[in-house]
């Protein structure tokens, strides 16, 4: 699981504005609050660290209630899913799967498991930052969400 989250998080963000293939553009969710989340920076040490950048627009939401919508990208295989990837666009277009590169990503983890779906979720619940070296822990999560009908 560490490898996968490290290598997701190493290409999350920021690839995403690198991406030379073109995504179709009926899937590609856009909204606010994804270029709210979209303007994370990484920082590399010396240490070979990847450290969040947070500015003004994304840390005013910090500890607060935030919804998005967005494609599940489960991280387990099972029907029922707790904690995942919400992404921009679905998983039969993005980069693990061979086609169309990297999309936005964070992690979500759900009061109660969903099932998985290839369409569009919404989920609300509280956006956390961490400070925490991003190729081990995903920097952006929403945690205690629920599924928004």
């Amino acid at each position: 699981m560490k490898s996968v989250l490290s290598i997701l998080m190493l290409l999350i963000f920021n690839l995403a504005s690198a991406q030379n293939k073109q995504h179709t553009n009926n899937d590609q969710l856009k909204s606010l609050n994804w270029v709210v989340i979209g303007t994370v920076k990484f920082e590399l040490t010396d240490k070979n660290e990847l450290l969040p950048i947070y500015g003004e627009s994304i840390t005013r939401f910090n500890n607060k209630m935030f919804d998005l919508q967005g494609y599940l990208i489960p991280i387990k295989n099972s029907p029922k899913q707790r904690k995942f990837l919400l992404a921009t666009l679905p998983i039969n277009q993005c980069y693990f799967c061979g086609q169309n590169g990297v999309p936005i990503m964070i992690m979500i983890e759900m009061e109660s498991a969903i099932t998985f779906t290839e369409k569009p979720i919404r989920v609300k619940g509280i956006l956390k930052l961490t400070n925490d070296n991003a190729t081990y822990q995903p920097p952006v999560s929403i945690i205690n969400a629920k599924l928004i009908i």
